[in-house]
Order: C-alpha cells, then sequence, then structure tokens
C-alpha cells in the first residue's frame, strides 16, 4: 500500500482528478462494495484505515510505518467501533473521516507545490461543487436536490407531470419504470428543444448513488426499488437488455443487508 505516494499531481487540475479518483473509490468501498468492505474491517485486527487511490480504488490496510508519513494519513483504527454500533451510523462516522481526509490530502498537494490565494480558492470551489462522500453515503445529497427542485419549480410556475428530480424519460415507459434508456431525439426538436434543455438542467443534478455524479443524457441509470438511489448502468454492472428482465431491482447496498452476527 502506498497510498499514491508516488503520484504527485502539481496542478490545480491534477489534484482535483486526484481528488476525485480517491473520492470515487471511497465511495465505491462505502456503498457498491459495502460488504467486502464491512468483512474486512474486522475488530479483532490491529488499527486498520480506510484508503482511496487516484485510480478509484479503495484498500483497507494499516497506516504507514514511517514517520511523518509521505501523505496525510486517514482515519485510524476504522474497525474497532464496527461492532459498537449500528451499520449505518458505524458507515455515515467512516464517511466524514473519509471526507476530512480527502481534503487534506487535496490540500497538502496545494501546500506542498505553492499553490496561491487564488488557485487555493479554485480548489476549493471545483471539491465543493461534487457531495461529499458523508452526503452519498446518507442519501443527504438526493434530498438537497429535490428540494433545489422544488424550489425551482415553484418559483418557474410552470406545470411539469413529473415532479421529481428524476423526469419520466429516465423512467422509460410503464411498466418498467426502474430503469432509463438515452432520451430519444424528438422529431419535433424545434419545438421540445427549449423544454428539453430546462429539464437536462433539472435532472442534471440528479446523482449516482455509487460514484456519486452527475446525471447525464447520453448514459444508461437505473434506479434501485427498495432506497430509490439511481445508479449508472455501468457502477452496477446492468445493461439495458439485462434491466428489461428484472422484475424488481435491488442495488448492491440493499442486496447485501443483512443481519450482522
Amino acid at each position: 500500500m502506498d497510498g499514491g505516494a508516488n503520484y504527485n499531481p502539481r496542478t490545480v487540475e491534477e489534484v482535483f482528478r486526484d481528488f476525485k479518483g480517491r473520492r470515487a473509490g471511497m465511495i465505491k468501498a462505502l456503498t457498491t462494495d459495502v460488504d467486502e468492505f464491512y468483512q474486512q474491517c474486522d475488530p479483532e485486527k490491529e488499527n486498520l484505515c480506510l484508503y482511496g487511490f487516484p485510480n478509484e480504488q479503495w484498500e483497507v490496510n494499516l497506516p504507514a510505518e514511517e514517520v511523518p508519513p509521505e501523505l496525510p494519513e486517514p482515519a485510524l483504527g476504522i474497525n474497532f467501533a464496527r461492532d459498537g454500533m449500528q451499520e449505518k451510523d458505524w458507515l455515515s462516522l467512516v464517511a466524514v473521516h473519509s471526507d476530512a481526509w480527502l481534503l487534506a490530502v487535496g490540500f497538502y498537494f496545494g501546500a506542498r507545490f505553492g499553490f496561491d490565494k487564488a488557485d487555493r480558492k479554485r480548489l476549493f470551489n471545483m471539491i465543493n461543487e461534487l457531495p461529499t462522500i458523508f452526503e452519498v453515503v446518507t442519501g443527504t445529497a438526493k434530498k438537497q436536490v429535490k428540494e433545489k427542485s422544488a424550489v425551482s419549480n415553484h418559483s418557474s410556475n410552470k406545470s411539469k407531470s413529473n415532479s421529481k428530480v428524476v423526469p419520466q424519460q429516465l423512467r422509460g415507459p410503464e411498466p418498467q419504470g426502474k430503469y432509463s434508456k438515452p432520451p430519444q431525439k424528438d422529431e419535433d426538436e424545434g419545438l421540445e428543444e427549449e423544454e428539453e434543455g430546462e429539464e437536462e438542467d433539472e435532472h442534471g443534478e440528479t446523482l449516482c448513488g455509487a460514484c456519486g455524479e452527475n446525471y447525464a443524457s447520453d448514459e444508461f441509470w437505473i434506479c434501485c426499488d427498495i432506497c430509490e438511489k439511481w445508479f449508472h448502468g455501468k457502477c452496477v454492472k446492468i445493461t439495458p437488455a439485462r434491466a428489461e428482465h428484472i422484475k424488481q431491482y435491488k442495488c448492491p447496498s440493499c442486496s447485501n443487508k443483512r443481519s450482522r452476527p
């Protein structure tokens, strides 16, 4: 485990890419790979840390031995609290510490390579546009998007057939409302262009429950029938063809939920 120590981003854009990669890996550990993550955090083992890497992978391992470490270290001993808390509370706690670690690593690079005030502000603003790991894990990010959408719809005073953030065409034709296909171009594109533009802005803020990234109109999405979170098909390894035959879709987190010993 090197924690990405051999990779040193030097520009604001490179640091942000590093941040996004590590963040995606940690979100994966706490959502789609949560069962494996839970098993690796054995309280009987020594102090363990959750690491995220720039290549969007994650790892549970012992902290670095060198003092001081090459990079800031994540929270130590996350495994000790596993069996003393409810799983969702424990995952939320790990998520909060993961957010703190990501900021520490990002601004460590900023300090090391001499980012000035403007660079630091730009980096923070780029990071701040993304929901935190805590918001993704707890579903807070999805609630915030819904609330923002409701305010926007109220102020516009426009009647819409679907009040949810994710529009009807994302859900596909009934009754297969749990998955989506990229919206088809309307032959009357000239008449629909303005309305489609507004919808794109609105559900462009829908977040994937696995990677936390925004909705894109050219990507296939699927909704979990249990927790009602939306996922990129590629993140949960579901294709449009496979989705056609799924009567009730359960995301990896809901599928892995079971009584813990």
